[in-house]
């Protein structure tokens, strides 16, 4: 397989996954899941301001990005329920919080065992060909959890369409 290069894992993080996780249990039962999840304005916006090259059409609008979101949520409910276990979900503000601790969760998760290096991917030279290219050659830094609230008062149409359940999710009321 291209992507694994004959290595025994690889990652694919592409952020329309979640779409496809029943598919993925299917075809590939011993697959691992996280559910990489972040704060959903934070989210929208960093989609918002972020040009990707193709198949990320629902970040060119706020609103849509928001009923994109709310969609997703919706749906990792659904496997929540229905696939109990096979999805762990990891929250960006913990990761920011505490690196070791979700790192060590992420590990376990995945059967793999700990390793110091994980904690400084920042230092890795391997190539990055994702929009977070830039990001991962810095450790985790904070100042990206509230950017979007510098531009809230244009932000009405997303809340607005994160919905009901998000909002009382997330304390957006």
């Amino acid at each position: 397989m291209i992507h694994r290069a004959g290595a025994p894992f690889f990652i694919d993080k592409m952020p329309n996954n979640f779409r496809h996780i029943g598919l993925i249990r299917m075809i590939l039962p011993n697959a691992k899941i996280i559910d990489a999840r972040r704060y959903p304005m934070s989210c929208c916006f960093s989609g918002f301001k972020q040009l990707f090259a193709e198949g990320q059409e629902f970040t060119y609008n706020i609103a849509d990005a928001g009923q994109y979101y709310r969609d997703y949520v919706e749906l990792m409910e659904h496997w929540d329920q229905v696939l109990p276990g096979f999805v762990l979900r990891v929250m960006h503000e913990n990761v920011v919080a505490d690196l070791e601790a979700e790192v060590r969760r992420m590990l376990e998760f995945c059967g793999l065992p700990f390793e110091e290096a994980c904690l400084e991917f920042h230092k890795t030279e391997r190539l990055v060909r994702t929009p977070s290219s830039e990001q991962v050659r810095q450790p985790i830094y904070t100042t990206g959890l509230q950017q979007w609230q510098h531009f809230e008062q244009w932000l009405d149409p997303l809340k607005a369409a994160l919905g009901d359940h998000v909002r009382r999710e997330y304390g957006l009321e």
